[in-house]
């Protein structure tokens, strides 16, 4: 599969911010907003933001697909964080306006445990083999996706590992007004980076499932490009959001050519999110499974399952597909 810029740590935003003191709307208990000014960020400018392929940011969580125990694995994102006394001497250092990169953290000491298998994420700086904390006091990391850990039984949902496949939305690759849920080759997933969404994750704003038959897929990150974008101006951007249907997104990252990910959520524009009828979720869909060989070798509550059952058969939107049994 063709991919672009793989998420390994936070996305600056593509316009310098600042903080209104005024309550999130993006996070209950957060005092504040972090909005847009009208000026585009240095970082965006270094990495020639002009020229970037700008993608719709979807909204879920994200995963990574790597090696582990001698087969594509997917794994979950774990940031450690650290304990209750080095947060709390962070968290002062911040009150008193200081620079986060020039905290000094002991990793060894100011952080909480790791699972056994955890790794950081690839692009954490590292000091004398110890991974440095980013400007917020975590350390990105992954750890792999078990089948029978309901920690993650969401992401298990979505992979087979005895057939090594995974459940992905994507545009069709001869129609890219319509999109294509198919079960695609773990090892063709290698090293990149994908969105989880779906009815148990980040409040479910792509409306897909239900309770009692819950539907979540893969997204690889940079899966859909956006054609026929305004100009990188802070009110042309505001109008596309709210005026248009392919506006109706979480919002956009740019990829640029030196791997860098700029974004812009709708948040820092002032715009709600969640919204009722999203771009992703009122589009048609098609199911290609592609499985003859492995038809009856599904649990029969799997999700594989579920969409052999429905495999070729076409959807108005996305969020209309519903199982009943």
């Amino acid at each position: 599969m063709k991919r672009l810029g793989s998420v390994q740590r936070k996305m600056p935003c593509v316009f310098v911010t600042e903080v209104k003191e005024e309550p999130s709307s993006k996070r209950e208990h957060q005092p504040f907003k972090v909005l847009a000014t009208e000026t585009i960020s240095h970082k965006a400018l270094d990495a020639d933001i002009y020229s970037a392929i700008p993608t719709e940011k979807v909204d879920g969580t994200c995963c990574y697909v790597t090696t582990y125990k001698d087969q594509p694995y997917l794994w979950a994102r774990l940031d450690r964080k650290p304990n209750k006394q080095a947060e709390k001497r962070f968290k002062n250092f911040l009150h008193s306006k200081e620079n986060p990169k020039e905290f000094f953290w002991n990793v060894e000491e100011d952080f909480k445990p790791a699972p056994e298998c955890w790794i950081p994420a690839k692009e954490t700086e590292q000091i004398n083999g110890n991974p440095v904390p980013d400007e917020n006091g975590h350390i990105p990391g992954w750890v792999p996706v078990e089948k029978n850990n309901k920690q993650y039984c969401w992401h298990s949902s979505v992979v087979n590992y005895e057939f090594e496949i995974a459940l992905v939305l994507k545009h069709h690759p001869d129609d890219s007004g319509l999109l294509e849920i198919s079960a695609v080759p773990l090892s063709d997933l290698l090293e990149q980076t994908l969105e989880l969404i779906g009815t148990n994750i980040n409040g479910n704003p792509y409306g897909l499932g239900s309770k009692k038959h819950p539907l979540h897929l893969l997204i690889p990150h940079g899966a859909f490009q956006i054609r026929n974008l305004p100009s990188l101006k802070h009110n042309d951007l505001v109008s596309w959001f709210e005026g248009c249907k392919e506006g109706k997104i979480e919002g956009i990252v740019w990829h640029c050519s030196d791997g860098c990910l700029i974004k812009v959520h709708r948040h820092h524009l002032g715009l709600c999110w969640p919204i009722p009828d999203t771009y992703i979720n009122s589009r048609p869909v098609i199911i290609n499974m592609n499985l003859n060989k492995c038809d009856s070798a599904f649990d029969i509550k799997c999700l594989f399952n579920h969409f052999l059952k429905v495999d070729n058969q076409k959807f108005v939107r996305l969020k209309d597909i519903i199982f009943d049994v």
